[in-house]
Order: structure tokens, then sequence, then C-alpha cells
């Protein structure tokens, strides 16, 4: 059994310095150096998204942005995708291990993307830069951006990667300076080297650098309105704040072990079910999930890394059992601890491929809820389309590639008191869609032909589920390249308390008036003329189908999202008409 901790104990006396003294913060100093430090890391991820060059971070905005102590606590991180923000403490002492802290100098950064070194896969990269202030080490600054192409067996994607180094250019744990390193040096150019679109992946590299430096400054100009000493000292207060806060969250929820599964349809290679099984055991102020009981790890990418398992149980637990307003730092992992057997789906041994890592770790974020739905019903959400349908579609004119990737979600699963969220990512990820304009911009081997909601989609409940949609492409090229990872194509989004399923997702190719069925984890050469359209899953229903309002059902019909038969059939609705 191989175990795994999402927290760190440092307090805020531990953090300080050895050349730091106590000090005595002032109730209004701390509020406004606080929210101050929530501001700065919020404008380094604005930051960020809008210095990137490539659709995937400055549409989808699919990257993150944190502030750390001097130890690689997390104190404060931008509102963008929960999966990347999770464990980066976790990522930065990967680095720190082989790299002390206290040997940096100005311009060094720590850089790191490899699964079985702390990170997560290979297209977020992870760098952090020290923040120094009069010549003293007073925190980090941290961005990750999943990048277009990092190299490997196909572009974009490489679904029949048969180990991580088929998968792109791994970064282990390492140190570089800016100034030597980057900006036109060595490591810039090696990465360049060994990318297909150089140009996006770099200017990509030079927006993390960017938002990191403006996460710098803002931590100077606080401590130089209130002092090194006394600005670290509201950093730790910050995360004892979220700690107090989420322990006392904790001991509201009743003791005991329950017990949660989910599964993967597929590994991509046989049609049997990847199962994820949790057990969460709640005692007073403090919470254990064990996934002993999963299935082995598989010969394709759904992989999980230990640092992806460790934030998708995170990202369950925090929005099952917790208020949004408390600041999701490192304070809010200390009463949390997560095991897990080593060489399983979700803590693979190396080198095991882990590019579609989200599927597995989906299945964590599921099977956590499941467990919970048995303790705090009021508190979670059914099954949505929560998997993550990640599309690759490229194409090699001359010598110049063009990678169009894409992250999609669907309908969102019902609650207690709402229905699910049409057509928007899943809690994971987080992603927005990228507008179709964008798309035409960047693109010219493809053509979006059509994007809308399919109705019916979402389960019959109480409250129902999100309605997911379908995007249509016809091809302009020859020899173009499609690559898919998703999933809910087998199993459906499950209904919670009599809710009903989700509609399951799909994926075609129109060629020549015959339609071809594309599997969910494949990839697949196009021609001139293809009309190639994903589907995908919809939101499970929350609550007995007979509970669910009439006029709620009467809104439905009027704006389209179910269909009359569909009124009659789930809910015996007739309208008349």
């Amino acid at each position: 059994m191989a175990a795994g901790s999402a927290h760190s104990k440092a307090s805020a006396s531990q953090m300080r310095g050895p050349s730091d003294k106590k000090v005595k913060l002032d109730p209004v100093d701390y509020a406004v150096i606080s929210q101050g430090l929530i501001a700065a890391a919020k404008e380094m991820g604005t930051k960020l998204v809008r210095s990137s060059y490539s659709t995937i971070v400055r549409e989808a905005q699919d990257a993150s942005a944190a502030l750390f102590d001097r130890q690689g606590n997390v104190i404060a991180q931008a509102e963008l995708i929960p999966m990347q923000l999770g464990p980066m403490s976790e990522i930065f002492r990967a680095c720190a291990a082989i790299y002390p802290p206290e040997t940096l100098k100005e311009g060094d950064f720590y850089i790191n993307n490899d699964p079985y070194g702390g990170g997560q896969h290979l297209q977020d990269v992870f760098i952090f830069s020290p923040i120094f202030f009069e010549g003293r080490l007073v925190g980090f600054s941290g961005t990750t951006a999943h990048h277009l192409d990092l190299g490997g067996g196909n572009p974009g994607l490489t679904p029949d990667a048969v180990d991580v180094h088929a998968e792109g250019l791994i970064f282990p744990p390492s140190l570089y300076n800016y100034d030597r390193d980057w900006n036109g040096g060595s490591l810039e150019r090696l990465l360049a080297s060994n990318v297909r679109v150089p140009a996006q992946t770099v200017g990509d590299f030079y927006a993390q650098f960017a938002a990191n430096a403006v996460g710098a400054e803002r931590i100077r100009q606080l401590c130089k309105k209130y002092g090194a000493s006394v600005v670290t000292e509201a950093m730790g207060e910050l995360i004892d704040y979220s700690e107090r806060r989420f322990r006392a969250a904790l001991k509201e929820v009743p003791d005991g072990v329950y017990h949660g599964e989910a599964s993967v349809d597929d590994d991509g290679l046989s049609d049997e079910p990847l199962k994820v099984k949790a057990k969460v055991t709640v005692t007073g102020d403090s919470i254990a999930v064990d996934f002993d009981g999963t299935c082995a790890q598989v010969r394709r990418n759904l992989n999980c890394p230990w640092a992806s398992t460790i934030s998708a149980t995170l990202a369950a637990i925090k929005s099952a059992l917790t208020s949004p307003d408390i600041p999701f730092n490192e304070g809010v992992k200390r009463p949390i601890s997560i095991t897990a057997p080593k060489g399983s789906l979700v803590n693979p041994n190396y080198p095991a491929p882990v590019r579609a890592r989200m599927l597995a770790a989906y299945r964590c974020f599921n099977a956590v809820m499941h467990a919970l739905a048995q303790v705090v019903p009021d508190r979670v959400i059914a099954d949505g389309n929560d998997s993550t349908d990640v599309t690759s579609i490229s194409h090699l004119d001359g010598t110049r590639y063009q990678v169009y990737l894409e992250v999609y979600g669907g309908g969102y699963g019902a609650g207690p008191r709402m229905d699910g969220c049409d057509a928007v990512d899943s809690p994971l990820a987080n992603c927005t869609n990228t507008p179709v304009e964008a798309a035409d911009m960047d693109f010219s081997h493809f053509r979006i032909i059509g994007y809308g909601l399919i109705p019916d989609s979402g389960g019959a409940g109480k409250q129902r589920g999100g309605l997911s949609f379908f995007r249509r492409f016809e091809i302009l090229k020859d020899g173009v390249n499609f690559a898919i990872y998703s999933d809910r194509f087998r199993l459906p989004p499950l209904g919670l308390f009599g809710g009903e399923n989700g509609k399951r997702a799909a994926c075609e190719v129109m060629r020549a008036g015959k339609n071809i069925p594309i599997a969910s984890k494949c990839k697949v050469d196009l021609r001139k003329g293809d009309i190639l359209t994903l589907y995908t899953a919809g939101g499970a229903g929350y609550g007995p189908v007979k509970d669910r309002p009439r006029e709620k059902i009467a809104e439905d019909l009027k704006q389209g999202f179910i269909s009359r038969s569909a009124a009659r059939e789930a809910y015996g609705y007739d309208s008349g008409a």
C-alpha cells in the first residue's frame, strides 16, 4: 500500500525563517494583506490567459496560477483549473528536495512535468519562480499551462502510447536560470527543437514567466508597505484560517466509513470496465480516503499519476463538504489523508503512459462523491459528462504543423436544489469552450459547421441533468490526423436518489454518405470532405422523477430542452398540444 499525503503540517510560526521574529498581526492589516494575496493570484491567472498564444490556454483557459510561501505551501490560487491546482505544493517539493529554496538566486526557476517526479501528465508544465525582497526569499509564484504539443508519437495526443516516453518531452524536477537558460538560451532552443509548433509552445512558456513576474511584483509591493515579516506572518495565518474553517465543517459530518465506486468504460483495448473504489473515513475533524480495491494499472494512457489522484480527491471533498468562501490553500489539505495501492490505476508504476489520466481521475471524484452521498446527500451532485472529452485535429502542410486541441464538457449532473448546467466543462477541468470564430482564424484544415445543445440528453429527475452538446467539423484537407480520448460511451452518468441516467457520448465520421462510428480512445486519418461529429454525454438526474414540478417540465418543453415524447415517457406529462 502506497500512501500519499495531501497536506502539510507547517503552522504559521513554523513558516517563519530563522531570521524572522514573531510579529503581532493587526487584524486590519491581515485582512488587507490576505485579500491582496488572493487578488494577486487571480491577477496572475488573468495575465497567463491573456498573454498566451495557443487556443487551449487563450480561449479554453486550461492553465492555473498560485502563490506559495518559502516552503512551497499554497497560499492563494487563481480560480481556474481545480485539477492542476490541488497538488501544486507536491510538485514544488519534488523540485525543492533536489534544489533547496535557500540556495536559489534571482532569475532561478523550478520546472517539472514528470508524472513520476511529482507531476501530472507531460502537457501540464509547472514553473515556480522565487520571490525576493531586499535580497531575502519571501515566497514563490507558480504557474502551469496545458501545452498544445510537447512532442511525442502523435500531434496533440498519442492514444496508443506504450509508455510515458512516447507521450512527449519530460522535464524532471529541475532548476534553471531565466537569463542563462531561457530567453534565447539553451533550454528554450531545446524545447523549440522538440515540439511541432514551437512559436505556440514557446509563447505559452513566456506567458507563464510573465504571470509569475506579476505575482512576484505584487508580493514585493505588499512587503514594501507592511514589511516582509508581517507579510510572511499573514501568509501563515491565511493557511491556518482555511484549516480552522475546514476542520469545523468536518465536525458537522457524522463519523463513519462510507464506500463508493465508479468505472471508466474501458482501456481502449478491451471492453472491460476499469473500476475505482473509494473508502472514505470521517473521524472528528479529519477525513481519510483509501482507494484499495481499485483495478491495476493498464497498458494504455488512462493511468492516473499520484498527484492527479490527490487533486481529484481534494476537489470532491472541498466541493461537497466546505463553503465556497473558504480559500483553497494548504490549510484545506491538512485534515485530509489519501492512500492507494502502488501499481493501481490511480497510483501507477513508471513508465506507464498517463496522457488521459483525467478519465481515471474523474472516477476518483465520482467514487468519493458516491461515498459522501450516503452521509451528506444534500451536498453532492449526480454524475455528469465528467470525463473530459479531448480531441486533437492536426495537419502537416509542407513543413508547418497546425495542431488544434479542444477540451469538451457536456451536461452537469443535477443537485439537490438545481438542475444540472447545460453544456459546460466538468468540475475538475473547468475549461471554457473555444469560440468558433477563434478556431476559424487559427486553423485552415477544418471548419466548424455545427454546434448546439442535444435535447433529451439530461437525465430526468426532480432536478434534471444538464444537456450535452454536439460539435461538427468539416475536414477541408486530406491527411488530417484525428485523435481522441473520452469516456461515457458505454457506461452512462449515473442518477442519484431516483434520478435517471444521463445520455451517453458518441463520436462519428460521415464519409461518402456512410456513417463510421469512432471509438472513445483512438486515432483516425481523415480525408477532405469528411464530416466529424462529437456528441458529449448529458448530466444525470437527482431525486424521484415523479417529484419534478409540472411548471419546470412545461418550461423545458418551451425551451426545447426536452421533446414532447420524452415528457410523456419520463414524466407522464402531456401538454395536450
